[in-house]
């Protein structure tokens, strides 16, 4: 556990520059965002005032400022496909700077005294990490930003929304920030399942190359096949036999077993395969 604990903080300090990048890129560019449609939301509120026009033809034809306003442009939504995509290259990333960067890294990282699927593991929670961390700062820049809204927006022109609202107003966040438990362990499980496999893959290429990439693809598929097979099932040769608990129920254990069978394999090739 020393070890592992060891190498997980090792990984992050590794990330930890571009990660706070995109926290700092995160905060301001919302923040100008914000900033930027509700003064010009109030500059046009002002101009019609001017005109003699009253503060309910305005809030009717100019209509009222709230928080959708800003998760509606790239201002919100710009900084989070991009903390989504880095991650995401991030996943590959963090095996291949260890074989492609200066020194061949990963003989250090193999050559340490500890089960080398520690490292599979330290990388893997690294990625989980990672996320929560982003997803968790996501909530409280929403309720500064909110706060700043309510400063810049007057209040007969501004409508007020909870962080609930403000959640399920905005397509994709629903995913990110699930309404249940439940929900939550459905995504992030899934999330978490999918980094398993990758990384599994990744030993492949690394253990077998050309080939390794072909296995890659083919662990990928099987394993895609395995966690939907109750759907399969349900769908062709059982005929709407399962109700919708025992789908649930049957996908939760297809999932274990997939990523019991990643991190069987990756134990495999990490102490049998691996070629540096």
């Amino acid at each position: 556990m020393k070890n592992f604990l060891k190498l997980t903080n090792f990984e992050l300090n590794r990330f930890s520059k571009i990660y706070i990048t995109l926290i700092g890129l995160t905060l301001v560019m919302q923040t100008i965002g914000m900033i930027l449609l509700s003064s010009s939301y109030m500059s046009d509120v002002e101009e019609q005032l001017a005109m003699g026009n009253s503060m309910e033809w305005i809030t009717i034809n100019l209509g009222t400022f709230s928080f959708s306003s800003l998760t509606r442009t790239f201002w919100f939504g710009g900084p989070i496909i991009i903390a989504i995509v880095t991650l995401l290259i991030y996943v590959f990333f963090i095996w291949y700077r260890d074989w492609f960067g200066k020194n061949t890294f990963i003989y250090r990282l193999l050559m340490i005294p500890t089960a080398r699927i520690n490292l599979f593991f330290a990388k893997a929670s690294t990625i989980f990490l990672m996320v929560l961390g982003l997803i968790s700062l996501q909530l409280v820049f929403i309720l500064l930003e909110n706060e700043l809204l309510k400063i810049l927006v007057s209040d007969a022109f501004r409508e007020d929304q909870s962080l609930k609202q403000i959640i399920f107003n905005f397509d994709y966040m629903g995913v990110l920030y699930p309404n249940s438990i439940i929900q939550f362990f459905i995504n992030y499980g899934i999330g978490f399942m999918a980094v398993f496999v990758t990384f599994t893959g990744i030993l492949f290429e690394r253990c077998y190359r050309l080939k390794g990439i072909l296995f890659g693809i083919l662990f990928a598929g099987v394993s895609l096949l395995i966690f939907i097979s109750p759907i399969l099932l349900q769908v062709t040769i059982l005929n709407e036999f399962f109700y919708p608990i025992e789908i649930f129920i049957l996908m939760a254990i297809t999932g274990l077993v997939v990523i019991s069978g990643s991190i069987w394999m990756s134990h495999y090739l990490l102490n049998k395969k691996i070629r540096v």
